[in-house]
């Protein structure tokens, strides 16, 4: 009777073992505010069987090649252009799950004050990515300062501009190099999980920055053979639950807005 009753327990346990194995999810995010978000629901995860495990990259390139080859299973990071723009030009198919905050793009300077002081041939650094890029240059004219050939085109780069009164040059790099040339342009246009990485506060800092009604949020991101798993729909729950939006707004003040 206590062989049968050992081999019970044994039984259980290696059962409970798969289990758990089966529930671990890998996820890859850049780390503010998304890998702060993704620790905040660690516990909660565990309790609901889901163990998390966070890879934190700062590029945009590596956290989705990296989905669709199937060394993660989920990323936490990018916006819904952004992941159009990366699947129509690496011939991926990654697919949003829920979205979860938005962060209002900004342009920072350390040489002026205020747009208006701007010279003329000022240098304005941008992200090089497509979907940032047009992020930037929408949010540019929506300041007055250029015109874009199509006034609505998210994928816009400088030789899309129409109009240029200021004769504004502009630096073209990958989006986690821009703060490292604050102190080298006149207005840089950073993401706002770069920018709270170099210590800026958007609310406070920004010379120009996107409102609340943003369209760029901020998606929980997979593939279709697993978006729809037990494991990732509690991630996703957990990531549009009260407790991060309470986190989002009491942490944040303002540079990270809840989208839910």
């Amino acid at each position: 009777m206590k062989k049968v009753l050992l081999f019970t327990a044994l039984a259980a346990a290696l059962t409970a073992g798969l289990a758990q194995a089966n529930d671990k999810l890998v996820v890859a995010a850049t780390p503010v505010p998304h890998a702060e978000i993704l620790e905040l629901i660690k516990p909660t995860l565990a309790k609901e069987g889901v163990d998390l495990e966070i890879k934190v990259f700062t590029d945009y390139v590596q956290p989705n090649v990296q989905v669709d080859q199937k060394r993660l299973d989920a990323n936490y990071f990018q916006t819904l252009p952004y992941l159009k723009n990366f699947n129509e030009g690496k011939g991926t198919n990654l697919v949003t799950v829920i979205g979860v905050h938005v962060e209002p793009f900004g342009g920072y300077s350390k040489k002026v004050k205020s747009l208006a002081e701007l010279k003329d041939g000022a240098t304005v650094a941008i992200p090089n990515e497509g979907s940032n890029s047009g992020r930037a240059l929408l949010l540019l004219q929506k300041a007055g300062l250029i015109e874009l050939k199509d006034p609505k085109n998210a994928l816009a780069t400088p030789k899309d501009i129409k109009s240029n009164p200021k004769n504004l040059k502009f630096k073209e790099l990958e989006s986690a190099l821009l703060p490292r040339v604050l102190d080298q342009v006149d207005l840089d246009m950073i993401n706002t999980n770069y920018a709270l990485e170099a210590g800026l506060n958007p609310a406070k800092d920004a010379l120009i920055i996107e409102g609340a009604d943003s369209p760029y949020v901020n998606f929980l991101v997979a593939r279709p053979d697993n978006k729809d798993s037990a494991a990732i729909q509690k991630l996703a729950k957990a990531l549009t639950s009260p407790e991060v939006k309470a986190f989002i707004e009491k942490k944040y003040s303002g540079a990270v807005l809840p989208a839910f």
